[in-house]
């Protein structure tokens, strides 16, 4: 199966809002919710996408012919590619009847650890949109991520829970959810978590903890002191605030300042090998891609899972090949120009 045979039979199956773009530039979806689009007029999506765009690769092959390997350890784990399934939440009403949100991860969660990567979760206001993801990643051998949004203390106490039986090796927190409507208004009160808050979630949670939604400098330094394992540099796909910078425009000062604290991901427009290169290059230590894994999903399942991380794993090893780069510790900021 080939990738454009995915996104022919995704385009089938997906919903009135997704369209199953060639490429997911956040343009077809722009301002719907439900959907996969954004508050506003979808102008952080959108800038998402074009800022990886405008940063330019250096190409250099005088260099040593040798095989290039993008095998990389994050989080006490090995991995075969930098990259990670990003988080979704409510399938079936963002993206069409097609799967139920447990449905989806049990293709998602095992297709990814069997090809050497690692799924992230998403979470729901029904409890069993969890308690199905980790049921996923415990049959996967613990190999995922869930991502738990910033519901109530009690609330989280619950998933963390399923988490730990779950042997994931992780746990995220997707703390830029707070901008979503469905978590406004609740009672008890969801969203915006202090430090202390969070220092204490992640002590309950007893294994490595990833904060998600990481957009400035002194955010960062605030999820370090919380414990953070690692954090996700991240707009929530340009889905909670409209004229927000991109992840592309942010990473670096946070990358530079974080460097040897905490593990860096960065998500948000990443629609390719080469736009994974960049990312490394400009200090992120791996990716997370959401949108184009849902396609691969919808469009062919397992199948379509593998054509995604092949195609996405060829395209970054010809980039760090084409630039010089035969290990990705040997991806340097010079290797790329930042757009204007």
């Amino acid at each position: 199966m080939t990738y454009q045979e995915v996104l022919e039979r995704a385009r089938m199956c997906l919903g009135p809002y997704c369209k199953g773009c060639q490429v997911c530039s956040g343009r077809a979806c722009r301002n719907q919710i439900p959907g996969p689009g954004a508050k506003g007029v979808g102008d952080t999506a959108i800038r998402n996408y074009d800022k990886w765009k405008e940063i330019r690769v250096q190409m250099d092959t005088l260099c040593e012919n040798r095989p290039v390997d993008t095998h990389c350890r994050l989080l006490g784990r090995e991995f075969a590619y930098p990259f990670f399934a990003g988080p979704a939440g409510a399938v079936k009403l963002h993206y069409g009847d097609q799967y139920s949100d447990a449905e989806y991860n049990e293709i998602l969660v095992p297709s990814c650890e069997r090809m050497g990567i690692a799924a992230f979760t998403g979470d729901g206001t029904d409890p069993m949109v969890m308690k199905a993801a980790a049921g996923a990643i415990k049959r996967a051998g613990g190999a995922g991520v869930p991502t738990i949004k910033p519901w109530n203390l009690e609330t989280i106490r619950e998933k963390l829970k399923l988490v730990r039986e779950s042997g994931a090796f992780a746990a995220a927190m997707d703390i830029d959810a707070a901008g979503l409507p469905f978590l406004k208004n609740m009672d008890p009160p969801a969203g915006s978590k202090t430090v202390q808050e969070l220092t204490q979630i992640i002590k309950e949670a007893g294994i490595p903890f990833i904060v998600k939604g990481i957009m400035t400098v002194k955010g960062a330094a605030k999820a370090r002191e919380a414990g953070a394992a690692a954090i996700v540099v991240s707009n929530h796909g340009g889905r909670v605030l409209d004229q927000c910078p991109s992840t592309a425009e942010v990473l670096p000062a946070i990358a530079k300042e974080m460097a040897g604290a905490v593990t860096v991901l960065v998500d948000g427009g990443i629609r390719s090998g080469t736009d994974i290169f960049k990312a490394l290059a400009l200090g992120a230590d791996g990716v997370l891609i959401c949108r184009p894994f849902v396609t691969a999903v919808y469009g062919g399942g397992a199948e379509g899972v593998e054509e995604l991380v092949n195609r996405l794993g060829g395209e970054l090893k010809d980039t760090m090949a084409m630039c010089g780069a035969h290990g990705l510790e040997e991806i340097t900021k010079d290797m790329v120009i930042a757009g204007e």
